[in-house]
């Protein structure tokens, strides 16, 4: 089944308005959403929409909050997202350390206290849209183990970066600590695939592809195994220090579930070193150059980090967005 974005976005808008946001805050969070799925990135888009409802229910997110400010110095703010909407309040943040760049050349929001954001490149694709480098991150729950341990103490962290290019078509790497998030282990598992690598661990210990043995341990697999672990510390140490917010530890202990986390949304306004065509012209050059790359195998084409959303983009816009037929009912009738 195939669904028309503008429907997609009445449908989720609908269902959040009946929940209690208004309807700018519910249409806003409603068009991230489906501009998630627009992109591919189904994992956290109409396949995730149904949980977010159910935190909703449950109290997780605070339909009424959104995030404010509450310290600031000169380009560094914090801000406290009140358990609002995980995307409502990373949109607002990302605005912000925007604005700010635009009279410092760069802008740091710390937000704490909000909720998931869904994907995270999102935020990194708003900043290359306004023209600046975008880089952000979040830290999680406990839902991965450090590098050596069997036992979840650190979180996956998402970490995105984004370059602006004035053709709208961005290089933008939008990466979890985890060499596949779990929306993405869940997806696989949806279609009754195999991940392409490796991914994490089975009930015998044993690497695995299996997308339902990863599942059951919760042991997935570090990217670049101590590397992405020590990086994923890092991450939650820096977005806690600057937010005020809980660690990935703290979310943990003190919650049920995946909410209460701490962010960090940058933006760097090239223009105040060179002008659009200058940077243009050097991202330009390498691209060309990474395409000039001899593909390992026959038919096999090397991408630049973003070019693939912005071809599926305008499949999905042309042809309507694939959803899996059950999720899609399940909407329906909420």
């Amino acid at each position: 089944m195939r669904i028309k974005f503008d429907d997609m976005v009445e449908e989720f808008k609908r269902i959040l308005i009946k929940k209690g946001l208004s309807e700018e805050n519910a249409y806003e969070s409603a068009k991230l959403f489906a501009e998630n799925s627009l992109d591919g990135v189904y994992s956290h888009g109409i396949n995730r929409f149904p949980r977010v409802i159910s935190y909703i229910d449950k109290g997780y997110i605070d339909v009424n909050a959104k995030a404010e400010k509450v310290k600031g110095f000169g380009a560094l703010e914090r801000w406290d997202g009140k358990r609002g909407m995980g995307n409502l309040n990373a949109k607002i943040a990302m605005d912000r350390a925007i604005k700010l760049s635009k009279e410092y050349g760069i802008g740091i929001v710390a937000l704490g206290n909000t909720n998931h954001w869904m994907r995270a490149g999102s935020y990194g694709w708003q900043a290359a849209d306004a023209g600046c480098i975008g880089i952000c991150w979040t830290n999680t729950m406990p839902n991965m183990p450090a590098w050596g341990a069997k036992d979840r103490r650190i979180g996956n962290n998402p970490f995105v970066m984004a370059i602006p290019r004035s053709n709208g078509e961005h290089v933008v790497i939008d990466t979890a600590m985890s060499q596949f998030s779990y929306g993405k282990i869940e997806e696989y598992k949806l279609r009754g695939e195999e991940l392409p690598v490796v991914g994490g661990f089975d009930t015998e210990g044993r690497i695995t592809k299996d997308p339902i043995e990863i599942e059951k341990t919760w042991r997935v697999l570090p990217i670049g195994f101590w590397k992405g672990s020590g990086m994923s510390i890092g991450f939650d140490l820096i977005a806690t220090i600057l937010s005020g917010g809980f660690s990935t530890s703290e979310i943990g202990e003190k919650f049920e579930d995946e909410y209460g986390l701490s962010q960090i949304l940058i933006a760097i306004d090239p223009n105040k070193f060179n002008s659009t065509e200058v940077s243009d012209g050097i991202v330009n050059r390498v691209l060309a150059d990474l395409k000039k790359s001899e593909p390992a195998k026959e038919n096999l084409k090397v991408h630049y980090p973003g070019e693939r959303v912005i071809s599926v983009r305008k499949d999905n816009l042309l042809n309507g967005i694939p959803v899996v037929d059950e999720i899609w009912r399940n909407i329906k009738n909420m």
